[in-house]
This record gives C-alpha cells, structure tokens and sequence, in this order.
C-alpha cells in the first residue's frame, strides 16, 4: 500500500484535506433550491462508501510497505472493527446535523462554528490520546482558531435583518454547535483501531488507513438508516420527506451528492495516510483548517454576508487572519 515518507507530504496531504472537507458543502449548496439536504445527504453517503472502495483497491493495494486492502481487512480484529464503526456512527450523526445547520444558516456560519468547535476539542482530545508535536505551539494555534470562531459568531449575528432569518439563524447555530462537539470525538475513535505508530508494518488484528476508511464508511452508511430516516420524518425545517421522492429524482440531482461524498472521503482518506507522519493531533488539526476555505466560498461565492456593514467586513478579514495564523503555528509545531 502506499505510505507517506516526510512530514512534508505529510502537510500537503493535510492541506488537500482541508480544502475538501471545506469544500463538500459547495455540492449541497448547488442543489438546496429544489434538492432537500436530507435527500442530498443519502447521495453523499453513497459516493463515500464508491470512494474508500476504489481508494483500497488502488492505492491501498500496491506499493511495497504494509499489507494490501483485502488482506488488512481479513485480518482486522472484531475490537478495531468495533472502534471504527463507532468512529462512523458519531461522525455521521454530527454530519447531518451540520449539513441541516448549512441549510439553515450558510456555508459561511455553519462550517466555522460547527468544524471550528470540532477543531478545538478535537485537538485536545487526539493530543491526550497521542501526544505529537510542540504543546506551545500546538495550542497557541488552537486559541487563535477559537477567536476566529468567535469573530465569525458576532458577524453572523450582525448580518440578519429580520425575525425569520434571525430565528434560522440561531437554529442553525444551535446545530453547528451540536454537530462540533459530536465531530471532536469520531476521529479519535478511528484512530483506536488503527496502528498509527507503524502502517508500513501495522500490529496483527490493528487496521491501515485504507481498510480504516472503508469500515468508516460502511458504519456512516448503515446508522443512515436510522439518523436520516428519522431527519426525513421530522426535519428540522420544512415539511417532511420520502424515499418515494428520492427514488423518483433525476440522475442529475444524485451525482451532485454523490460528488460531494467522493470530495469528503479523498480529504479524510488523506487526512488518516497522513496521520502516521504528522501525528492523529496535527493531522487532525490541519484537516479541521476547513471552516476557512468554507468560508471562503461562503462568502465571496454564495455572498452569504451580503449587505456587510465595516464592522462585519472587519469581523470577517479578522476571521480569515486569525484562522491562517492558527494553522500556521499548527503546522510549525510538528516540524521538529
């Protein structure tokens, strides 16, 4: 299989981590206007589960370090299978919720509370777990990443000009919130069942990250027939929705989600090769630098804080500093 050799490469996989967990959201934002998230959300699980297959059989099978797909998952122990499942189900329950929060409130709000919240308790919970690179340094990052959350907390909130957005508004930032605290803890749980110390010879019954990601997938696409089954039921907004209708939809509107699974899974796929080199606490960290590049398209692309008065403007170039600083000391305080 292959394996990452440098901490550089390291880095870069993080990076392109990033940019497509920040990313995905833009798929959903395509077709909100006449595709219901929840709906959307079973076409994004699907492309997950597509990807971390092909992802096995290609790059998880060739290469001369560790054990290939289909051999790493036939020797998997029923606990390492266990701690990933777990690792999909939180991960998928806290993922609804901030797809529901993204069609209540933005790209632009969503992504940097939810993920930004997920980023500060994640860090903290993977360093506990797995101590990697300077402290200082580290969580010097992470406090400037809160103040950029927290930045874009009050812009939001400056920006609604009615009682309806306002109620949406602090609906969707009420299940940003949820979703960050569920999303700090699915990760550590992954790692659990993964030999992070030593992929290119993993322990017996221990998981690579190809065979990691696959039984995440599958535990994410399973608890959906709970978790959006009852969100279907009883939305959060709107009336609800049938499987009739996802069923009877064009083929269009599926590849859109489907797509937007695939750019979810080749992050996280990168972000758990990566973790070996850059350690579970900075590549988690780096991954979670999502909410800036959400942002991003939030607000230069979708124009989610139109009419922005300078306080805003100054909120939000604030946001965007302080997110890069953050990131950048992150990255600073694995290279020793």
């Amino acid at each position: 299989m292959f394996t990452v050799s440098s901490y550089l490469i390291a880095v870069l996989f993080c990076v392109i981590t990033m940019i497509c967990w920040g990313s995905w959201g833009n798929t959903q934002k395509l077709v909100s206007s006449n595709w219901r998230y929840e709906l959307y959300y079973w076409d994004y699980v699907i492309g997950m589960v597509l990807f971390t297959v092909l992802l096995g059989f290609t790059m998880g099978s060739h290469g001369e370090m560790g054990r290939p797909f289909v051999q790493d998952l036939l020797q998997v122990s029923l606990q390492s299978v266990m701690w990933v499942l777990l690792g999909g189900i939180i991960f998928n329950a806290s993922n609804i919720l901030l797809s529901a929060s993204i069609s209540l409130a933005g790209m632009a709000v969503a992504f940097p509370l939810g993920v930004g919240i997920a980023l500060v308790l994640g860090v903290i919970i993977n360093y506990i777990g797995i101590p990697g690179g300077n402290p200082i340094l580290l969580f010097s990052g992470v406090v400037l990443i809160t103040i950029a959350i927290i930045c874009n907390g009050v812009a939001s909130g400056k920006t609604q000009t009615n009682s309806i957005e306002k109620s949406a508004n602090r609906k969707g930032v009420v299940v940003a919130l949820v979703a960050g605290v569920l999303m700090s803890l699915f990760y550590r749980f992954v790692i659990k069942g993964m030999d992070v110390q030593n992929f290119e010879s993993p322990a017996v019954g221990m998981m690579t990250p190809y065979s990691a990601i696959f039984v995440f997938s599958i535990g994410v696409f399973l608890s959906n027939f709970v978790f959006n089954s009852v969100l279907m039921k009883k939305p959060f907004v709107g009336l609800p929705v049938s499987y009739k209708t996802y069923f009877s939809a064009p083929l269009k509107l599926h590849s859109v989600g489907i797509l937007g699974g695939i750019i979810w899974a080749l992050g996280t796929s990168l972000s758990y090769i990566s973790a070996g080199k850059a350690s579970p606490a900075i590549s988690y960290a780096l991954g979670q630098g999502a909410p800036m590049i959400a942002a991003f398209w939030g607000v230069f692309v979708w124009h989610e804080f139109s009419h922005r008065s300078k306080t805003v403007n100054t909120l939000l170039v604030l946001m965007f500093v302080l997110y890069a600083l953050g990131l950048a000391l992150i990255i600073l305080s694995g290279a020793n």
